[in-house]
């Protein structure tokens, strides 16, 4: 967030935490340190040079506003969810509940628990036939 009259970027919201600019700067350093790493800019025009340094600077200005806005509108979907009462617990329940949901609606599922129905039936039809044949060969042996 934009610290009014600094001009300094504090922490932003980043999936339930927030990134610190230290995060910020290492990503930013990450996503586009390798650009251009193939350009021999000493070929380049000076006027291109300058046209390219033009653009990255407002490239870099837009960046920096949507990051901002970006900032704002996270702010205020914390805000929202706080005063709906919806917690980071609240939405991994609700995640929780529906993969577990989506999970037992699925056809891998359905033929999973078929089976092993199915297996486990034919377990307990093989164990009683075990169970009644102990049972009367030690009734012979009485």
């Amino acid at each position: 967030m934009l610290n009014p009259g600094s001009g300094e970027i504090g922490p932003v919201p980043r999936r339930g935490r927030l990134m610190e600019p230290i995060e910020r700067a290492l990503l930013e350093t990450r996503c586009f340190s390798d650009i251009g790493a193939d350009i021999d800019l000493s070929t380049l025009p000076e006027e291109e040079k300058e046209e390219l340094g033009v653009e990255l600077a407002k490239l870099e200005d837009e960046i920096s506003t949507l990051r901002q806005v970006l900032i704002a509108k996270e702010k205020h979907l914390v805000e929202i969810k706080q005063k709906l009462g919806i917690t980071p617990l609240n939405e991994i329940k609700h995640n929780l509940s529906k993969s577990w949901h989506d999970m037992q609606t699925s056809m891998i599922y359905k033929k999973t628990q078929e089976t092993l129905n199915n297996t486990g039936q034919k377990a307990t039809a093989a164990l009683n036939n075990v169970s009644s044949t102990l049972s009367k060969k030690l009734g012979e042996m009485k």
